[in-house]
């Protein structure tokens, strides 16, 4: 460990190439113990408190960013988060940021909860001769060990004395002692109750062989910045909804999709750790699509459900899914069938629509790789076209219009595989659903086959309204 304060190169010293561990162990020997506890503070909730009890270093507490994948060297923002929150701004350098990009980025990319910052910034102003006229009306429920104000607020919060919606015990302890620390508690209250939770990602996926985005990363933070404040769905009612998988792994002369199973089975654990009731329908003909289309169509438990999920795993080509008869039907017609006209139990809720299919010319396939994909008789047009002209859509295609997409013949596609995987790792960090598909698209696009020649590139379009963000499953969920 090396002295306070001291740096191993300057920044100005072109020359000189730092590992980013190194830089976390310059940032290390800049912080004290009470940085240490800050930062330990900052990240309950965050990171699992046993381990956060066992740090005694900031090195310690980066370790456990590093395997929470709450910080890595293509995205150390949540670092600088707390850097900045602790107020060790000149640290920032060492992640490449300034103090202005991080106040800049933090309305979008806030890790935080606004509750932590609240406790945070009351310890701030809480002094010692404050904190000792708390302790003395607080006496026989404190331990006879001696106390800062940050350990005071985060043995209150461990007692149950204090959360996020009971604020009651601090208000009277700031009333009493610190009348002036009442307008933190009133902003904080304020800020609670317009609060959205805000996309995790800033990073750019790549586009595929020049293939333009048809809804770019910059288009879905435009979208979730214009939406009214507390736009989210609710999510709330007596069930979360219900998940309809067709899942197709023979047809009459087409190639039989190995590896379907996979993701039918993620998928179907998946929805049903988020609260879903799940229906798995196999090799499906036209007619009994209709069939099954028709049947949720009418189907009143959508009344006191959240939200509806729909799934397709196929062939197809653009704008279309082949059912095992090999019929072709539009995207689009299968959607209408969930219109608030056709659907009255599922107006202005959230309607998700998940395709692994392609959606254009077959690229010949490695050995453990196949395309889901017939050649095209018409060129693509607009996906935006397979969507409902009316709000609460959400179409979640594994590739853009024009291209294939990839399933492993024993492991599954490379979409439905990252969307799983994804949800099972950003619902609990209260992502939404097109902060999730963002990550997903980042995850896929960066994929390629063995012979490092084959790409994907997913591509979600939407009517959405609001903001739509899964409560936190109780249970974890192991795949």
């Amino acid at each position: 460990m090396k002295s306070q304060g001291q740096h191993w190169c300057s920044s100005s010293d072109k020359n000189c190439k730092v590992s980013f561990r190194e830089k976390l162990l310059i940032i290390d020997s800049n912080l004290g113990v009470q940085d240490v506890e800050n930062l330990k503070f900052l990240c309950v909730g965050l990171v699992p408190n046993k381990k956060l009890e066992k740090s005694s270093s900031a090195s310690d507490v980066f370790e456990h960013l590093l395997a929470e994948d709450l910080l890595s060297e293509e995205d150390p923002f949540f670092l600088a988060e707390l850097l900045y929150i602790i107020r060790q701004k000149k640290l920032l350098q060492h992640l490449n940021y300034t103090k202005e990009e991080v106040e800049g980025l933090l309305p979008t990319r806030q890790r935080v909860s606004l509750f932590r910052n609240l406790l945070y910034e009351l310890s701030e102003g809480i002094d010692s001769e404050n904190l000792k006229d708390m302790i003395f009306l607080l006496k026989d429920s404190l331990p006879k060990t001696e106390m800062t104000s940050l350990s005071f607020l985060a043995f209150l919060e461990k007692q149950g004395k204090i959360d996020e919606d009971n604020l009651t015990c601090l208000e009277d302890l700031c009333k009493t002692v610190v009348p002036k620390l009442l307008r933190n508690i009133e902003k904080y209250k304020r800020e609670k109750a317009v609060q959205i939770v805000t996309p995790p990602i800033d990073k750019e996926a790549e586009s595929y062989q020049g293939e333009e985005e048809l809804v770019s990363q910059t288009d879905v933070k435009t979208f979730l910045e214009a939406l009214p404040r507390a736009a989210v769905y609710r999510m709330n009612r007596n069930h979360r909804g219900l998940c309809v998988i067709v899942n197709n792994h023979s047809f009459t002369s087409l190639k039989d999709r190995r590896g379907t199973h996979k993701d039918a089975e993620i998928l179907s654990h998946v929805f049903q750790w988020l609260g879903f009731t799940v229906h798995i329908h196999n090799n499906v003909t036209k007619g009994e699509m209709e069939e099954v289309l028709q049947e949720q169509k009418c189907n009143p438990a959508h009344a006191d459900g959240d939200c509806f999920v729909f799934c397709i795993l196929t062939h197809g080509k653009f704008g279309a899914v082949y059912s095992s008869d090999e019929a072709l039907i539009p995207i689009r017609e299968i959607m209408s069938h969930f219109t608030a006209l056709q659907c009255p139990r599922l107006a202005e809720k959230p309607k998700l629509f998940f395709i692994q299919a392609c959606q254009g010319e077959e690229i010949q396939p490695s050995v453990s790789i196949e395309a889901d994909a017939l050649n095209p008789e018409q060129p693509p047009t607009s996906l935006q076209d397979s969507i409902p002209a009316e709000a609460d859509f959400l179409l979640g295609l594994a590739t853009v219009p024009g291209y294939v997409s990839f399933r492993h013949v024993e492991e599954g596609s490379w979409y439905i595989q990252s969307l799983c995987n994804h949800l099972k790792k950003l619902v609990p960090r209260h992502e939404d659903i097109l902060s999730i598909l963002t990550a997903v698209n980042n995850d896929v696009s960066r994929r390629v086959d063995k012979q490092g020649t084959k790409k994907q590139m997913p591509q979600p379009a939407f009517t959405l309204r609001k903001k739509l963000v899964f409560p936190v499953p109780l249970d974890a969920l192991s795949l």
